[in-house]
């Protein structure tokens, strides 16, 4: 089995839905003779041809646009927006078409687009370019939300996206992009949208994370139960909507105590609905209040500062056992 970055990673699913299904298009800026901001999209413009990958003027509205007219007439199209930061050029495209056509239609017509775009911050970026502003869409009913946090379920979750029958948000953490490689099958691999996982078991603590910080979530668990003897359930939720609460709500009536772990803002943030469902099904299980470990209420700071914004290993481990200490 190969071993491949995220990028290559998702780049093969492309290759492999568009080998399948003519339908599938892919569109957006750079995306074609370039090969997309990040590469992504390399080599698919001489395999497909301009007519399948389509390289576009800098307009995010229009884009997205293009993408919905296709989707309604029967395509099947992946548009990228090269960075989340400029995703609120097309949000009204989004809102008031991609999500509501098949409510407004009653079922008439549907959506089949995926929106791909580069989000998060850690590889010195500027504002725009760093931002973590999943929870616009995961609370915007008729969208599904999808953020994959390493290559073999990006390639998964992507082959999903692209079948999917509405529209799928899907937000790829670019300091993931190249961080490090993994085992990918070439054969086919489909992960369902909705399903979040368990990535190491433990006791004492559930830490629920997702994206960029799964990998510095498991780094802190492993330091924790080395040096302390503190054993954790990791979760990575994987999609943001629909959220699969089963897994978290369970992991939390089984350990008691809960550490959140996000990159983005902490106010209203996808912490705070992890929050609000635990407290609706597990309140009487819980020995200590839940804890959200997330980003500042602040911009994006600029490269100096960067690093004290993201939660990091140690951080983690802090967090985890301040909880713990709340609950002896």
């Amino acid at each position: 089995m190969p071993k491949m970055t995220m990028v290559q990673a998702l780049n093969l699913a492309l290759r492999q839905e568009m080998e399948k299904d003519d339908r599938v298009v892919v569109l957006g800026e750079d995306v074609g003779v370039d090969g997309g901001v990040f590469r992504v999209t390399e080599g698919l413009i001489d395999r497909f041809g301009p007519d399948r990958v389509l390289d576009t003027p800098l307009a995010e509205s229009a884009i997205v646009g293009m993408s919905i007219g296709m989707a309604v007439y029967g395509l099947r199209p992946v548009c990228e927006i090269q960075f989340s930061g400029f995703t609120y050029l097309n949000f009204h495209q989004i809102e008031c078409h991609a999500s509501r056509l098949r409510h407004r239609s009653q079922g008439r017509f549907t959506v089949p687009m995926v929106l791909r775009t580069p989000y998060g911050g850690n590889v010195r970026a500027l504002e725009h370019h760093s931002e973590s502003r999943e929870a616009f869409y995961a609370h915007m009913p008729g969208l599904k939300m999808v953020i994959p946090s390493s290559p073999r379920n990006a390639r998964a979750l992507l082959v999903s996206a692209i079948r999917d029958p509405d529209p799928v948000i899907f937000f790829e953490p670019k300091a993931v992009y190249r961080a490090f490689r993994e085992e990918v099958p070439e054969e086919e691999e489909t992960f369902p949208i909705g399903q979040s996982v368990l990535l190491r078991e433990g006791r004492h603590v559930t830490l629920i994370t997702y994206g960029a910080l799964v990998r510095p979530t498991l780094e802190a668990a492993e330091r924790l139960s080395k040096e302390d003897g503190i054993e954790a359930d990791v979760i990575d939720l994987l999609t943001l909507s629909p959220l699969d609460d089963t897994l978290f709500v369970n992991s939390a009536k089984k350990t008691g105590r809960v550490v959140i772990v996000h990159e983005a803002p902490r106010s209203y943030g996808p912490g705070a609905e992890l929050v609000a469902r635990l407290v609706e099904r597990a309140f009487y299980y819980l020995e200590a209040p839940v804890r959200r470990l997330t980003g500042f209420d602040v911009i994006m700071p600029l490269f100096a500062r960067e690093k004290a914004y993201f939660p990091n290993p140690g951080r983690i481990a802090r967090a985890v056992k301040e909880t713990l200490e709340v609950a002896a």
